[in-house]
């Protein structure tokens, strides 16, 4: 029996663009093909984004390389997928997306057992001073850190 290994794949452009509210787990509908490319940690969530339509959500714009062992099956890589969450999910999503002016997003892609998920997020746009702020506030931590790191433990206890 072969073991699978765990596989986690992030979104890392998410937390710079979008501010982050509420997070959800759910299913994704793939081929075979796909599956497989997932599982190889093929896939790209950048520019991503979920979309509610009849109570279904779905992805677009998510690029998942096409299987190399795979013959004549010539899927689209960035084809919108379906996400599988109940309806009730879905609907009770789409009313705080349109209620607060927010979107969904793909946080990241993971494996649980022979299962794959994508966590979505429910999310508003930084706008550009805000994103300089945290690159600013990211610069301010590290330097402290480095500082701190630098001194002695009675330095430390001082501060």
């Amino acid at each position: 029996m072969v073991k699978l290994t765990p596989m986690k794949i992030f979104n890392r452009s998410v937390s710079h663009h979008y501010q982050l509210f509420e997070k959800f787990e759910a299913g994704i509908v793939l081929s075979g093909p796909e599956v497989k490319s997932v599982k190889e940690g093929k896939i790209s969530l950048e520019g991503a984004f979920a979309k509610i339509s009849g109570g279904e959500v779905w992805l677009y714009n998510c690029h998942i390389h096409p299987y190399r062992f795979t013959s004549n099956i010539n899927l689209d890589p960035k084809r919108p997928r379906k996400i599988l969450l109940h309806r009730k999910e879905a609907i009770s999503l789409e009313a705080k997306m349109k209620q607060k002016k927010l979107t969904l997003v793909p946080v990241s892609c993971y494996t649980k057992g022979r299962l794959i998920k994508i966590e979505l997020a429910l999310a508003r746009g930084k706008k550009e001073f805000e994103k300089k702020e945290a690159k600013k506030r990211q610069d301010l931590e590290r330097e402290i850190a480095s500082y701190k790191k630098g001194m002695s433990s009675f330095d430390r206890k001082v501060l």
